[in-house]
């Protein structure tokens, strides 16, 4: 984790705040009419966590979250490869939203890695 540039960890962080940011909407949309939200809240607070983990990692910020916290988070935050890289894989090469999903792909790789490293403390 220490051999990641600056513009990396920066693109990084963004990109969760921009998903966390987007599940927040997201929610109080959902929850406005009516809709079930329990898959949205698991994937938001497992990207609270994420970049809790990153923000720990990097900037030496406390982490407020427990083991089993951690665990569940790397389970959602996995989870998500498949369809990530399957949206990835169909959009055009150099488009606006392939560099959205690369970057979000990226953050999410580095949010587990940071999360599997702190379990294995």
């Amino acid at each position: 984790m220490d051999s990641i540039t600056i513009t990396v960890k920066t693109e990084s962080l963004k990109s969760l705040q921009s998903t966390i940011a987007k599940f927040e909407k997201a929610f109080l949309q959902m929850t406005e009419k009516g809709a079930n939200t329990t898959l949205l809240q698991k994937r938001l607070q497992a990207h609270y966590v994420g970049l809790a983990v990153l923000e720990h990692a990097w900037n030496s910020k406390p982490l407020p979250y427990s083991g089993e916290e951690l665990a569940d988070a790397l389970n959602v935050l996995a989870g998500l490869f498949p369809s990530l890289s399957k949206s990835n894989g169909k959009s055009k090469t150099g488009s606006p939203q392939r560099t959205l999903l690369s970057r979000r792909i990226r953050a999410l790789e580095l949010a587990v890695q940071a999360i599997e490293e702190k379990l294995a403390q």
